[in-house]
């Protein structure tokens, strides 16, 4: 006998062993002959990662798709793996080592400390793993990748030496975020931005001798300027004054009349003495500030845009760590003579961290008459997420991929339909980044990572080639083959045995992000031509966030296009499919973060209400493009939901419900059975399409009204007659139905909640008995069963039992009375069925004595049920009085909570600054009291019918 209550804790573990022992989850386990395949790659975590909610629902969607094909018979690999994680891994160790009071990372030198992360890495990395495992992840865990194993190494290598060969790598010295705390560039992806109370410092720069303009100072209504006065400065307004070391440009709007006539002249630059250009640039916006901007292009994006079109001079003028350099600084020096007074300045800055220099600026320019005015202003400031801190824009030669090229073939694959994104609109979005991209900065100032494979020679030549030693080849051919001081050098070396000094390594890691872009490809073998690559690729569907569709979706689309080709040449999409899933936020639609405190541990919910209780939660939730506001009071509900399957399967075996394999579904004579089969099969085409169509709340809620409403309130409550009457061939049918009904439903339900419908399965074998397969590897059920008859029959039933339920409920009638049911208007059918299911009207809605009527009676409640009206005379049952005023109270607090965030909702300036969050909260409870507004009119007016 099935035990009283499921214990997820004694279950799932148990389970988890069995599909471990019968290695279940292997690539093409359960596969038909010549079966079609379907992989999935799964977005690598972090080995530094631990389990979080975003991590449940994404791999919860993979699997719910890869047990659903590997029960269709098909040849599915879940392909799993983990990210290096560059930064954040390189951090945790050097924590540790700081902790540990072991010398540090540059103390020990690169070699030492990168065998300290591989340790790290074999000791606690990884941990995620045993965590999804626990959600029920059913990945071949057997064919388990990283991206700095010796495979996917050797991916890399062939994937940087051929893209530099084609000259789509390359160096360059563009702006990169910086971060001055890990001192290294950092990807867009890892800089987020911080709203900070700060200043808007406007700033006065003397206009180069003899020159002066008028600029406008008074204004009519229109705008327009009525007085000028004569001034022989610009007013620039800036939020980083230290940067004003670095300019090199003044730039306007070439519309902006104010300074129309001062383009092309220049202004002098203070504390510096430099005379930098006005230039004209649709950049500047003329109702912005003052509509002059300092242009700093070595250190601002968009300031490097306008330098290069202007072509403006590139000074950088902060170390790496962020403070000021500029006495030993050529680039600063040049064309400069500066005076004692100058030169005691710049010395006074020198050396200074960027923010203290801030200050000091500030006073030099308010010492000098130069500092207009300061306003606060509160502005959006990028920092590193991993150091913390402020990151710089900084000017640095680094490695580039040439992504706009890369980009083509992927726009076209998406454009003609070849890969599509559900939700279809996230397609915008790519197109946007994809047709706006810049060159991918893939160089990291790093020691944890794949080191880039170039190396230098004596003279800075490079030679990127897979290994040193064709490096070497490759270097000793150049220079030998070239008159020139080098060449001797070179013959020196040789001749002296000493060829490991010709060469000197590039000492930077690739961006972590170049690894993971090889993914679906790398994972299966590649570069080699492997059976599994061959089975494998391309991918069938990649689940993801919106928020890595250009970090790491764009660049699998890039590479994989570029580097899989079919027999005739043509490229190959690396998947066919991606489907983007939303942000699971707090029950309140919050975005979870540490500093808010509600930040939800999807362990702890699986510790309490198990893991199929949580992925059912998430799969009911997760409607395409609408975000998940996961309350775990509703994962308490669906872990009753589960219970509920529990007791079905208890109080079914009670009645001597058991698997009959000789059962056949189309012999079944009983309405109630031909129902249920009915109902089963449309179950089954609703979930089937919905898991096809990535709808999985569609999917999950079809199986919630299947099981809870039509198998445990119905079917099996419909059936307590028939195991308890006399007629032994009807009880035995009703006991093999509602055993196979059952049975079929594990399997629906499977995908969903693995752990609980695999011990069902186990334990509904035949007596004495084993499954032939685990439910993982049992074929999905087919929908090849329909009595549209039997269907309509027993729905009707449910309709008016259901009808006659809600009636009762509304207008507050004691459980346990019971009342007349006067039916109006019915056919013969109606009156038919009305007479066969008598009783189980009478014993379901609480009715006693069933009549017809051509009129309904005075003070009836009134259930319209097809062509007929089933009344439900209530005036003897109720306090009618008392539940009218009852409900007019109710209407009326409904009504005022309304007009108050009717109110709220019709003010332009709380729509325009309240959080977004806020406001689409407001907007649904709005929804959700006209909901109850009508539901309670209705009640009140069946009340008054009943006075």
């Amino acid at each position: 006998m099935l035990e009283k209550t499921y214990d997820c804790t004694t279950v799932e573990p148990k389970i988890a062993k069995a599909w471990d022992e019968a290695d279940a989850f292997r690539a093409g386990a359960n596969a038909e002959p010549g079966a079609e395949s379907f992989c999935i790659v799964i977005p690598p975590p972090n080995v530094t990662g631990s389990l979080h909610m975003g991590h449940a629902l994404n791999n919860t969607l993979q699997d719910i798709m890869v047990r659903f094909e590997r029960m269709r018979g098909k040849d599915v690999l879940w392909q799993p793996g983990m990210d290096h994680a560059g930064i954040a891994t390189q951090m945790v160790v050097e924590r540790q080592l700081a902790q540990k009071g072991l010398p540090a990372r540059r103390d020990m030198g690169r070699e030492a400390f990168v065998e300290k992360v591989w340790e790290w890495k074999a000791e606690s990395g990884g941990l995620i793993f045993n965590q999804l495992k626990r959600l029920g992840a059913s990945c071949d865990w057997s064919r388990e990748r990283f991206t700095m194993d010796e495979g996917l190494s050797a991916a890399v290598l062939e994937v940087f030496v051929s893209l530099y060969k084609e000259g789509l790598i390359y160096k360059d010295k563009r702006l990169v975020n910086w971060d001055p705390k890990l001192l290294t560039a950092i990807s867009d992806l890892e800089v987020e931005q911080v709203e900070m109370n700060g200043n808007l410092w406007h700033l006065r720069y003397p206009l180069e001798e003899g020159v002066t303009y008028k600029h406008p100072v008074a204004f009519d209504e229109e705008g327009k300027p009525t007085e000028w006065e004569e001034r022989d400065y610009l007013v620039v307004a800036t939020t980083r004054p230290e940067t004003m070391l670095g300019d090199t440009g003044v730039a306007v709007h070439p519309d902006d009349e104010r300074y129309k006539a001062i383009v092309g002249k220049h202004v002098v630059l203070p504390i510096v003495g430099r005379k930098i250009p006005i230039v004209a640039d649709l950049y500047p916006d003329p109702t912005a500030g003052t509509g002059a901007v300092k242009m700093t292009p070595a250190h601002d994006f968009n300031d490097f845009d306008v330098g290069k079109r202007a072509g403006l001079r590139m000074i950088n003028i902060l170390t790496v760590e962020g403070a000021i350099t500029i006495t030993d600084n050529e680039d600063f020096s040049e064309g400069l003579t500066p005076t004692r007074e100058q030169e005691a300045v710049w010395e006074s800055l020198q050396g200074l961290d960027r923010f203290v220099a801030r200050k000091k600026i500030v006073e030099i320019f308010e010492a000098e008459g130069l500092l207009d005015k300061i306003e606060p202003h509160k502005n959006m400031v990028p920092h590193g997420d991993r150091g913390g801190v402020p990151i710089e824009p900084r000017l640095t030669e680094q490695w580039y991929v040439d992504a706009k090229t890369l980009a083509e073939p992927a726009i076209a694959s998406v454009r003609e339909g070849r890969t599509k994104f559900v939700p279809k609109n996230w397609e915008k979005t790519y197109f946007e980044w994809m047709e706006n991209i810049q060159p991918w900065c893939i160089s990291r100032q790093l020691w944890w990572g794949h080191q880039i494979p170039a190396w230098y020679g004596p003279d800075g030549q490079v030679f990127v080639e897979k290994t040193e030693e064709e490096a070497l080849d490759a270097a000793v051919q150049h220079y030998l083959a070239h008159e020139g001081p080098w060449k001797a050098w070179v013959q020196e070396k040789l001749e002296n045995f000493a060829p490991g000094e010709i060469l000197t390594r590039d000492e930077d890691v690739l961006d972590t992000w170049f690894s993971s872009a090889l993914w679906p490809f790398s994972t299966l073998g590649w570069p080699e031509q492997t059976p599994e690559l061959a089975r494998y690729y391309p991918t069938s569907v990649l689940v993801t966030g919106f928020d890595i569709i250009f970090f790491w979706v764009a660049r699998m689309m890039m590479m994989g296009l570029h580097f899989m080709k079919d027999e005739d040449g043509n490229p190959i999409e690396p998947f066919d499919t991606v489907y983007v899933h939303a942000l699971v936020r707090d029950k309140n639609g919050q975005k979870m973060s540490k500093s808010k405190g509600n930040v939800i541990d999807p362990l702890e919910l699986i510790d309490e209400y198990g893991a199929d209780a949580l992925r059912f939660t998430l799969a009911i939730m997760a409607a395409q493009g609408r975000d998940v506001k996961l309350d775990p009071a509703r994962i308490a509900g669906y872990r009753n939901f589960g219970t509920k399957l529990w007791n079905a399967t208890r109080f079914a075996e009670m009645n001597g419900a058991t698997h009959n394999p000789r059962f056949v579904p189309e012999n079944t004579k009983l309405t109630i059975n031909r129902w249920i089969l009915t109902e089963l099969s449309r179950a089954v085409a609703a979930v089937t399409e919905a898991i096809e169509s990535h709808r999985f709340n569609d999917a999950a809620s079809a199986l919630y009204r299947f099981v809870w409403n039509q198998v445990c309130d119905w079917y099996l409550e419909l059936l307590k007659p028939v195991f308890n009457g006399e007629d032994e061939a009807a009880k035995k049918e009703a006991q093999d139905c509602a055993a196979y009904v059952l049975e079929e439903t594990y399997k629906l339900l499977h995908p969903f909640m693995p752990f609980m419908t695999e011990e069902l399965w186990t334990h509904t074998a035949a007596e004495g008995t084993a499954r032939a397969n685990l439910l993982c590897h049992t074929a999905w059920p087919d929908a090849d069963f329909a009595d549209a008859s039997a269907a309509d029959e027993i729905n009707w039933l449910v309709d008016l039992v259901s009808g006659i339920r809600s009636a009762r409920a509304e207008m507050n009638v004691p459980p346990s009375a019971t009342a007349p049911l006067v039916v109006v208007g019915a056919n013969a059918l109606t009156l038919e069925r009305v007479e066969r299911h008598g009783a189980a009207i009478g014993r379901l809605a609480r009715v006693e004595g069933i009549s017809s009527a051509a009129v309904a009676p005075k003070g009836a409640a009134q259930i319209v049920i097809g062509e007929a009206t089933a009344c439900l005379p209530l005036g003897n049952l109720i306090d009618v009085a008392a539940e009218k005023a009852r409900l007019e109270k109710a209407i009326v607090k409904v009504e005022q909570e309304k007009d108050r965030l009717a109110k709220k909702l019709g003010n332009e300036k709380f729509i325009a600054n309240a959080d977004p969050e806020v406001v689409a909260a407001d907007r649904e409870r709005f929804d959700e009291l006209e909901i109850q507004r009508a539901n309670l009119k209705t009640a009140l007016e069946r009340v008054a019918e009943a006075g």
